[in-house]
């Protein structure tokens, strides 16, 4: 049967969508048209950068090859932990340590406080290799992203 496997998404076995899982796990993608978005991770100098084209078709049409058709934004540290958060504690399985370091960057240690308030508040599991959500912080989503803003 049906797993669910995110706040909003349940698959079979092997069948769960790999596109939004990309998103949930912090990965890159690219913002190809008017209105696209996009994520880079720059591994030299350890960015991450947020892209945004103009919306409106015609106005970007009549920006053909001029770069200023995209905005970029570099996140801050702050901003990667957030959004890392965000997306990765959406899904039943939550994240590991070694995936949080490798994708933004930054030590654990940053999310110390939050995770022993929101496992006090049983929103998270006690489990070390693993920072995932209970059935309750999963329910209360919003309340258990507080722990870490």
């Amino acid at each position: 049967g049906y797993q669910h496997y995110e706040v909003s998404a349940y698959a079979c076995p092997d069948h769960r969508c790999r596109h939004n899982l990309n998103y949930w796990q912090f990965g890159d993608y690219l913002g190809i048209g008017a209105g696209a978005h996009g994520k880079l991770s720059d591994t030299v100098n350890g960015s991450i950068i947020r892209t945004r084209k103009i919306a409106n078709p015609e106005r970007y049409m009549a920006q053909a090859g001029n770069e200023h058709r995209q905005k970029r934004q570099v996140l801050s540290p702050a901003d990667k932990r957030t959004e890392f958060l965000l997306n990765a504690l959406r899904l039943t399985d939550g994240f590991t340590p070694e995936l949080f370091v490798r994708t933004t960057g930054l030590s654990m240690a940053q999310l110390a406080p939050g995770l022993e308030s929101a496992r006090l508040a049983g929103l998270l599991g006690n489990e070390p290799e693993r920072v995932r959500p209970t059935s309750k912080g999963r329910r209360y989503l919003n309340n258990l992203l507080q722990h870490f803003v």
